[in-house]
């Protein structure tokens, strides 16, 4: 990567232009021609620095519904949980979230916290889906692994949604509604190894 790359990924992340032929701008302001632009973007894009390029929608003011959902995955069926989750075209970031004891993380619930807690209380969280299961954790439970957000059209859509993932895992899904959002931008600043 060169620092004409690192200037594009620079540029890409905050500044992307919404004109009708975006990549010309971009090499304006790069000092290059749009092709190479494009082709600097298609190598990016096929060795893996860059994931994605798309505008970011506030699903709320669209009047769309979400959650962060979450579900308990025994580890021999993580994959195919995966692959039926994400299945959902509704369905984002999806990641596994491994239990850590004894460094500060996350660790599984002990028989004697379950008749006490329900997963929401465990990590401060509090699930306000009208429909939430208030009933204690089963005995042999462990904290979820598996963490997910949901969009849907509306509260509707998202139930089904959810339930549908239920019924094709067989596993509880948990829902995380949000009480209050706190936006965060990030933007990695990526700058010359060479350059101190």
């Amino acid at each position: 990567m060169d620092s004409a790359d690192r200037k594009l990924l620079n540029l890409l992340q905050t500044d992307f232009p919404l004109v009708a032929r975006p990549y010309a701008e971009v090499a304006l302001q790069l000092g290059t021609s749009e092709n190479d632009a494009i082709a600097r973007v298609k190598r990016l894009a096929s060795s893996g620095i860059i994931r994605k390029i798309g505008p970011i929608l506030d699903s709320r003011a669209l009047g769309y519904a979400s959650t962060l959902a979450a579900m308990a995955v025994p580890e021999n069926q993580i994959d195919r949980v995966a692959e039926i989750v994400n299945s959902f075209p509704g369905v984002t970031h999806n990641y596994i979230r491994e239990a850590q004891e004894e460094q500060g993380g996350l660790s599984p619930l002990r028989s004697a916290d379950v008749a006490k807690r329900r997963p929401a209380r465990r990590w401060g969280l509090s699930p306000s889906a009208p429909e939430m299961d208030s009933s204690p954790l089963p005995i042999d439970c462990h904290p979820p692994n598996m963490w997910f957000t949901v969009h849907a059209r509306n509260q509707k859509g998202l139930r089904n949604i959810i339930a549908e993932i239920e019924r094709r895992t067989g596993l509880k899904v948990v829902r995380f509604d949000a009480t209050k959002i706190f936006k965060i931008s990030v933007q990695f600043q990526i700058e010359d190894p060479d350059e101190d």
